[in-house]
């Protein structure tokens, strides 16, 4: 072989050794709706700080998150209430819970020239129990003393799919309804005992729009975006606080957060906490069987409890505390990658 056929080919073998060496990792995730504005807001800035890593994420809901995380048919899911102790048990290998962010469910109806209304959990138990039938019921006027209320019947909206907002939501009717608790309960999916059901937030926004007299709950970002009126709540110290990143904040610093990470932030005590907040966790195995997956899977993980954190209020979510980031980086070291 000539020199000129020897350059040619080694710088062929270069060429070929060069995409090897940088190529491109996709990540997939599926999951939770709750923290997918913020999720996507992080996916799309990690690409631009390691292009070498794409994130794909399917906001499915918080059921599809665990399902196919115990399947091992996506590399990381996310849920909004944590996997019990026999869903755990269901799954091949350790599965780590990891809290990303805070945020809040908020109440929003369709009640025609009344503003911004009061509620508290009982009454909101009793509405979407069925119960409370109409808008003039005396357990809403009593807390809105001066609003015009209709005797206009009460259409209760829900979600119709697995849903950590389901999740989150009936965490907070079981803790301050003992009836509630007894059923129809907590989980991503309960029977409802009164209303119709829709699918994600946006199902639940049109249905409210589209009925005068409705009433559902979606996550604050999504109320803010879709500029959608919501209630102030009454908190456990008696106040009647409005969701904001502020008043998560005021709640998360009073969960009790146990090692596993499986808690529960619904009714905290405290005069400026927002009653309906609740956290949200990626799930990820503990041992990861792709090294190069694992790898990238773990530098973001990171990546999203550092610089990550630091986008979070812009999306009216709450951040975790210091101190919370901490375990959370330490458990991630725990992480085993092949």
């Amino acid at each position: 072989m000539n020199p000129k056929s020897i350059l040619l080919s080694a710088l062929g073998l270069a060429a070929l050794a060069v995409p090897a060496a940088n190529a491109d990792t996709t990540l997939t995730g599926a999951g939770a709706t709750f923290p997918n504005p913020i999720y996507q807001k992080w996916f799309e800035a990690y690409h631009k700080a390691d292009g070498s890593v794409t994130i794909n994420y399917q906001p499915i809901g918080s059921g599809g998150g665990k399902a196919q995380i115990t399947a091992k048919t996506v590399d990381f899911g996310a849920s909004d209430g944590p996997m019990s102790d026999d869903e755990l048990g269901k799954a091949p290998g350790k599965i780590l819970h990891l809290p990303t962010v805070a945020g809040a469910v908020v109440i929003t109806y369709n009640v025609p020239n009344t503003g911004i209304l009061k509620l508290d959990g009982p009454t909101l138990a009793g509405i979407f129990s069925g119960k409370i039938k109409k808008w003039d019921d005396a357990a809403i006027t009593a807390q809105n003393a001066g609003a015009k209320l209709p005797s206009l019947d009460i259409t209760v909206v829900h979600r119709s799919d697995a849903s950590g907002t389901n999740y989150i939501f009936t965490d907070y009717l079981s803790a301050v309804s003992p009836e509630w608790m007894a059923a129809p309960g907590k989980g991503t999916s309960v029977s409802w005992p009164a209303g119709m059901g829709a699918k994600g937030n946006d199902g639940i926004a049109q249905q409210i729009k589209d009925t005068p007299g409705a009433i559902g709950y979606v996550e604050l970002i999504f109320a803010v975006q879709q500029k959608l009126t919501y209630a102030t709540l009454k908190n456990a110290d008696g106040e009647y606080v409005k969701a904001s990143p502020q008043s998560v904040t005021a709640a998360l610093a009073t969960a009790k957060i146990p090692d596993d990470f499986r808690f529960s932030m619904v009714n905290a005590p405290g005069k400026t906490s927002y009653p309906i907040s609740g956290a949200t966790w990626l799930l990820v195995y503990e041992e990861q069987t792709d090294s190069d997956k694992g790898k990238k899977l773990v530098a973001f993980l990171k990546w999203a409890l550092t610089d990550g954190e630091k986008l979070v209020p812009s999306l009216a979510y709450a951040p975790l505390p210091e101190a919370v980031q901490k375990k959370v980086l330490a458990r991630i070291e725990t992480i085993k990658v092949k």
